[in-house]
């Protein structure tokens, strides 16, 4: 039967497959539930299942869900901003999201350090990079991460987790995964604890876990088609 707790299930299984495969801990890999286009049911049912961890990328329809989920007990969860954040937006965000993996520009940056010292908690960040030539994807390109990511350590309150990126269409993942790899190698000399790889969605997420992604943002195969 193809419900939602099935599906849930069928991905975890295979991320527990594809990380024994490639020699990994399962536990050191985290499932982002993309929710987007889904109603705030859907992240209450995700929750009865089991998922800790919810992506949304417009806070238009995020703001207004998270409001409504926060009005019913549930169990400690955490919201992920996985889309292009417009600055205008920065404040409403930072009321419910814990994490954004869309940190791609110096605009934004420049909203986050005005907006960080009102902001009761962390953030946790991942620099967005842009592995194609469309510069309408978003992201800092490979050269500028060193530079970028030196302003982003210097502002409190913002805890770089390390890279985000998509691979590109009609091309084998693996050829972008291991760009953002070596990217973050070298992030890594910087900073340590900028280990995290935010990489790998619905088509593509076992390659990801093969190629050391440790946050997958996976959504239609879990949440099916968008309802109505």
């Amino acid at each position: 039967m193809d419900s939602l707790a099935s599906r849930y299930q069928e991905i975890q299984e295979r991320i527990i497959q594809a990380s024994m495969s490639s020699q990994r801990n399962p536990e050191e890999i985290t499932l982002v539930t993309v929710t987007k286009n889904h109603p705030a049911e859907l992240v209450l049912d995700l929750l009865h299942l089991g998922a800790r961890d919810f992506g949304e990328n417009r806070d238009q329809e995020a703001a207004p869900k998270a409001e409504a989920v926060s009005r019913v007990s549930t169990p400690d969860f955490n919201w992920h901003f996985i889309g292009q954040l417009q600055t205008n937006k920065v404040k409403s965000v930072l009321g419910y999201a814990q994490f954004l993996h869309s940190l791609d520009r110096e605009s934004l940056l420049s909203e986050l350090v005005k907006r960080m010292p009102d902001y009761s908690s962390e953030l946790g960040v991942f620099i967005q990079v842009n592995l194609t030539s469309d510069i309408g994807r978003g992201g800092i390109e490979i050269t500028a991460i060193e530079e970028f990511a030196t302003k982003v350590l210097a502002t409190p309150k913002l805890n770089l987790m390390g890279l985000m990126g998509v691979a590109g269409l009609g091309i084998e993942p693996e050829r972008d995964f291991e760009r953002l790899v070596r990217a973050s190698q070298a992030l890594q000399k910087i900073s340590a604890e900028a280990k995290y790889l935010s990489m790998g969605m619905s088509n593509d997420f076992e390659v990801a876990i093969a190629m050391g992604a440790t946050h997958l943002r996976i959504g239609s195969a879990i949440t099916g088609n968008r309802p109505g």
